[in-house]
């Protein structure tokens, strides 16, 4: 028996590094072709910078390809367990197949365990703080928001540059004219000369023209104005704000939980509303709402991290007498079998994220649907394997 345990111990472990640093690749391929590939392509991140971001990615993916691999390892090792008649053997011999799978059973535990620690803190911290990274590469170098022989708009401004300096500060032959709303000429500027500075406190990048020769439109046509040194200021507020704003996804446990506690506080002071009549009281009533459904929203994510953390024990238990059910050897069944039952658990994850502002629907206990769904399936599909294979 402990030959045996051994050796379904060790084929598991090897298929499952494999099967996970396959779906890990996959899965970083992804995230690298549409974010780190477009910064190294505009010369805005260096070799080193890009295996940051991957080292950064590498525990937020394995969140995903761990439960994917365990569910792909039970499959293709069970499969060829049965193909190769040593389920039949094992039968033969007297021993029965709960006794056979419990070092596998232990493994999906440890290995639940593992994902439990990445989804609560290791993974979204990490996630954080690669989009800080993709932050400081995209605003590395100012120069970068203009392209040399084009006109770019900026708000209400459009910048032409000649050349660009390779210390991503210094530009040659700048020309600068704003425009009205109605798109009219409003005011034009040219200097030999151009710097950019960063203002990443205020999330604003500095172009200042040297030298510069202005004119204004009025209706006489262009006359000559102050000119010198003209700065002018490109906001980048917004696109601060889309990498540096963490979303509920990617919060640690902890982080969630305090959100939580903070959207059930009653409502403060202020917002208290004493006043008898209809308005105050719908008001107060949409306050309390919201308040619900943000609360409700932080709930699903909660419950979505710790429901998938354990997928990996319902995934195992399927996937054992699934693969002995298959009986084949082939990889790509196991793997296509993989991914269907994947996109079966995933579905149920994407409903409760969908009702997630209607309680009513129960989005927390959706969440937890395919992980009760797979380990009572499992579990009647192993009870009847057992029968088969015998004491």
């Amino acid at each position: 028996m402990k030959t045996l345990h051994l050796y379904l111990a060790r084929q598991m472990l090897a298929t499952l590094g494999m099967t996970v640093f396959v779906f890990t690749l996959v899965l970083l391929l992804g995230n690298v072709i549409k974010e780190i590939l477009q910064l190294l392509v505009n010369r805005q991140a260096t070799i080193g910078l890009a295996l940051h971001g991957i080292l950064l990615l590498i525990p937020y993916v394995l969140a995903f390809s761990l439960p994917i691999g365990m569910l792909t390892a039970a499959l293709l090792v069970f499969g060829r367990f049965s193909a190769d008649q040593e389920l039949t053997a094992a039968r033969a011999s007297g021993i029965s197949l709960v006794s056979l799978i419990t070092p596998v059973l232990l493994l999906s535990v440890a290995v639940s365990g593992l994902c439990a620690w990445l989804n609560f803190d290791i993974a979204p911290s990490c996630r954080t703080a690669y989009r800080k990274l993709l932050f400081s590469a995209q605003t590395n170098s100012p120069s970068d928001v203009l392209r040399e022989g084009e006109t770019v708009p900026l708000g209400d401004f459009k910048v032409y540059v000649e050349k660009k300096h390779e210390d991503g500060t210094n530009l040659d032959n700048v020309i600068v004219s704003q425009w009205t709303k109605t798109g009219e000429l409003k005011y034009t500027a040219r200097g030999p000369t151009g710097t950019l500075e960063r203002d990443l406190t205020n999330h604003q990048i500095i172009l200042t023209i040297h030298n510069t020769s202005a004119y204004e439109t009025t209706t006489n046509g262009s006359e000559p104005c102050a000119g010198g040194d003209i700065p002018l200021t490109i906001n980048i507020a917004e696109q601060a704000k889309a990498l540096l704003t963490v979303p509920d996804s990617d919060k640690t446990f902890s982080e969630l939980r305090e959100e939580l506690r903070e959207w059930e506080r009653p409502l403060p002071a202020p917002l208290v509303l004493t006043k008898t009549n209809d308005a105050s009281i719908k008001a107060k009533h949409e306050i309390q709402r919201m308040m619900q459904d943000q609360a409700m929203s932080v709930m699903v994510y909660m419950h979505r991290e710790v429901a998938f953390s354990f997928a990996c024990i319902g995934f195992t238990l399927i996937g054992i007498p699934l693969g002995i059910r298959a009986h084949r050897r082939e990889t790509s069944i196991g793997v296509a079998t993989a991914m269907v039952l994947m996109l079966i658990y995933y579905s149920f994850v994407v409903l409760a994220q969908a009702w997630q502002n209607h309680p009513e629907r129960s989005p927390c206990v959706i969440v937890w649907l395919p992980n009760f769904i797979f380990q009572v399936v499992g579990a009647v599909l192993l009870w009847q394997a057992n029968r088969g294979v015998g004491r």
